[in-house]
């Protein structure tokens, strides 16, 4: 008769997130999670199957602390922001598990109530039909983006500082610009790509044919 189960999935992701936390993304294995939680690692394998459910669990517990919650009922474009800002937050709190958050969203439950909450918004600003789809699509490919950017791409880091180091003579605003990043959080990006954003969609809003 075999040993009935002790561990809950919050127990497996929290220890696989905590290997990841401390030793990067490329330390999640099954012997390292089942180190993490005291046990043999054959054990954890009544858990779960291999490193890829690791993962989903993972991406499960960084989107399922996304707040979905309505915004307070000020003007959509606030509460756009506030649900961009909300899913930002709760998936830059684990860097090195960025990936993951990104690579399994598509299979896990937050993700669809965070898009339900955020289609409400642009609904209710006024975005029906082809328009919706295009709007929702854009906000989400801001969101990835970014969040690719911020962690993988080091805003503000090598890449930049080298750009800044060109001629100035032969790429006056490419080195103007590469200085200014620099200079600028990645809390000022975010701030400032999703004000344009917004200014984008409210257009649309006003100019549709």
């Amino acid at each position: 008769m075999p040993r009935p189960k002790s561990l809950t999935t919050a127990d497996l992701a929290a220890a696989a997130l905590a290997v990841i936390d401390r030793d990067g993304l490329p330390a999640l294995t099954m012997r390292a999670v089942a180190q993490q939680l005291g046990m043999a690692t054959m054990a954890l394998y009544r858990y779960v199957p291999d490193r890829q459910r690791l993962e989903i669990l993972v991406a499960d517990a960084i989107l399922g602390s996304i707040d979905v919650s309505p915004p307070p009922r000020t003007d959509w474009r606030e509460r756009l922001a506030i649900l961009l800002d909300r899913a930002r937050a709760a998936i830059s709190a684990h860097p090195a598990a960025v990936p993951l958050a990104l690579r399994h969203r598509q299979t896990s439950p937050a993700t669809t109530r965070w898009i339900e909450a955020m289609l409400t918004v642009l609904t209710e600003a006024g975005f029906t039909g082809r328009d919706r789809v295009i709007a929702q699509r854009v906000v989400v490919d801001f969101l990835l983006g970014f969040l690719q950017n911020e962690h993988y791409a080091a805003l503000a880091g090598a890449g930049t500082a080298a750009m800044a180091e060109l001629s100035a003579a032969e790429y006056p605003l490419l080195v103007d610009t590469a200085t200014q990043a620099r200079e600028m959080s990645a809390d000022d990006e975010f701030r400032g790509g999703t004000e344009l954003l917004v200014l984008g969609l409210s257009a649309r809003l006003r100019h549709r044919p």
